[in-house]
């Protein structure tokens, strides 16, 4: 999700929600402690050098009980990232504390926000020798075959 579409998605919620792709929620009472975007330079091991920019959210549970962060102020701390840092507008990844920090995608399921697993990718596949798995094929069934390993019909 792009910070564009957080924005859109916001003034229609009457409260902010996250939930993790277990099922988990995140706290009600849970902190935005960081907007921020970042950008990583990196060379990937095909030798390409690449820059990937992100916005940053960091949610943070404080075990602070009756905070709750209304969409309005999310919002605005949104709009106050953009005018002070010149955000743009970039793919979301959320930092939220579980066994150690993990980065989540940002989804939206037309009630909350879905914090979704990020994998690990190479990104130069054909320079590391990595075979590209081939989609396997679907052969029609006919009524008036029977082929089984035993039958010499493959």
């Amino acid at each position: 999700m792009k910070l564009s579409e957080i924005k859109e998605i916001l003034p229609t919620l009457g409260n902010v929600a996250f939930q993790v792709e277990n099922g988990e929620f995140v706290p009600e009472h849970f902190h935005v402690t960081e907007i921020g975007q970042i950008t990583k330079h990196f060379i990937d091991c095909g030798g390409v050098i690449r820059t990937e920019k992100v916005v940053n959210f960091q949610l943070w549970n404080a075990n602070d009980y009756a905070h709750r962060l209304k969409p309005v102020k999310l919002l605005n701390i949104i709009k106050l990232s953009e005018e002070k840092l010149g955000i743009e507008d970039a793919e979301i990844e959320v930092e939220y504390q579980s066994e150690t920090i993990g980065k989540y995608e940002l989804d939206f399921n037309g009630d909350h926000f879905i914090l979704k697993n990020k994998q690990t990718a190479c990104l130069a596949s054909n320079a590391c020798g990595i075979p590209v798995e081939k989609p396997k094929a679907i052969l029609p069934v006919s009524a008036n075959v029977c082929c089984t390993p035993d039958s010499g019909c493959c």
